[in-house]
């Protein structure tokens, strides 16, 4: 709150900035850390050791005076001055009086209920030591050595150098990749569908850009089948909308009424078909619903669709044969599945020419199942075969022209094969047109026998 408007736009904002504060932060924590572990290490380890030191130097300081005298005493303490160096030591009675120079010294005392004493005051060190008898102390002081700023400063230039490697490292091996990531989203905000996060990281920026690539290739996927999607029923509502309105003008001034009324039901009809086929076209996608894998009898859910479809394929005189079984279950979704078999079965029927058989063929191997249906009808021109699974794609020239529909049934069969991540193709059997679906990964350990 108090600092200025830019340092916390900044503070907020910039990753840098939060990779510097954090860093400083860790800095300071790890400084605050050592200095616990130091004076931890002062009082638990040094101190103690101190302490006898001191203890060993009053024995000497009490042996020199009592059996030699004060010349002796002032001898040694001397050579502690000259040892130690920056310092004077004196060797003081119960009352803190010099037993050397006879001056009072009892402001150097520990006090009373403590044997002994190590501090500092006003920039001087103090050290003393009581007997255990009370009759001496042992006591120093001298002034606080400050060391020059010379003697640290190429150990703060060490620590700088490494905090801005440590930056520098940060800002290439996290800043930069999440700006390079942001960019590409960006981009691709604005329209540029090809944009992908160009990465083999292994980490979780990596997996972001994963992640994202993901998303970008079913957005893109999305949006261009929904561009073209809209074109197609653009140009196939044009038509029908067109006879209508013709058909509406003729009603009204024909004397055969009927007749422009029957006209205009079929393209009613058609119309209410095509926009039947449009919403399962769209479900097949967006429903969360169907991205649900389960173990689903693939055999089960052939004998379905082929009793649903025989009432059609009686009406055209044809007839249906299944051929085949799975004797585990498909790890799958039932409904996209079905609709998969049924929409390639339905169009099967719609060109069979009567007295024919449709043959449906089921086969599995490890790692996939396979679903075959041959029809003995016209076929489809080559040129055509990489085309019938597009929406709203008819090759009436090449099929029969009896067949009608809205053009949508293999495209919603591809799309239902595409999110099991299996494949559909269509090959000429001469005479008539294979349809096979293959539907790759595991299969489900229950035995359906």
């Amino acid at each position: 709150m108090f600092l200025p408007e830019k340092i916390r736009a900044i503070t907020v904002r910039s990753l840098n900035a939060r990779v510097a504060i954090a860093m400083t932060v860790v800095l300071s924590i790890s400084f605050l850390v050592f200095h616990m572990v130091s004076d931890h290490m002062q009082n638990q380890l040094l101190n103690p050791l101190f302490e006898r030191f001191d203890e060993l130097q009053l024995r000497s300081a009490r042996e020199a005076y009592e059996e030699h005298g004060k010349t002796a005493l002032h001898e040694y303490l001397m050579s502690l001055d000259a040892t130690f160096g920056g310092g004077s030591h004196y060797l003081l009675n119960g009352s803190g009086i010099d037993l050397y120079s006879g001056e009072n010294r009892s402001a150097l005392l520990p006090p009373p209920s403590v044997p002994s004493l190590r501090t500092k005051v006003r920039g001087t060190w103090i050290i003393a030591h009581r007997s255990e008898d009370g009759r001496y102390c042992f006591a120093a002081e001298g002034q606080v050595a400050r060391p020059h700023i010379w003697t640290f400063l190429p150990y703060y230039f060490i620590v700088l150098g490494a905090t801005g490697i440590l930056g520098w490292l940060a800002w290439i091996g996290i800043v930069l990749p999440i700006r390079k990531v942001a960019a590409t989203i960006s981009g691709f905000g604005k329209g540029n569908l090809s944009l992908r996060v160009q990465t083999r990281r292994e980490d979780e920026i990596g997996q972001l850009g994963r992640s994202f690539n993901q998303m970008a290739e079913r957005l893109e996927h999305l949006i261009l089948s929904e561009r073209r999607l809209l074109a197609d029923i653009s140009h196939e509502l044009r038509s029908p909308l067109a006879r209508l309105k013709f058909a509406v003008k003729l009603a009204r001034t024909s004397q055969d009424s009927d007749a422009a009324l029957d006209r205009i039901e079929r393209d009613i009809n058609r119309m209410a078909c095509l926009v039947t086929d449009l919403l399962e076209i769209t479900s097949v996608e967006d429903d969360p619903a169907m991205q649900e894998m389960d173990p689903v009898p693939l055999r089960e859910i052939v004998d379905e669709v082929v009793r649903d479809c025989s009432v059609e394929a009686d009406f055209r005189g044809c007839c249906i044969q299944v051929e085949g079984s799975l004797f585990r279950a498909l790890m799958s979704n039932r409904e996209l599945l079905r609709r998969a078999v049924e929409n390639v079965l339905r169009n099967a029927i719609r060109y069979s020419p009567r007295d024919s058989t449709i043959h449906v063929t089921i086969s599995e191997t490890d790692h996939k199942a396979l679903i075959e249906v041959r029809d003995f009808g016209p076929g489809v021109a080559p040129e055509f075969l990489g085309r019938i699974f597009d929406p709203f794609f008819r090759a009436e020239e090449a099929r029969s022209a009896n067949g009608g529909g809205s053009g949508l049934g293999l495209s919603i069969a591809k799309r239902a094969v595409q999110l099991h991540r299996g494949s559909i193709e269509a090959e000429n059997a001469s005479p008539g047109l294979r349809v096979c679906i293959t539907i790759p990964g595991q299969t489900a350990k229950a035995d359906l026998q």
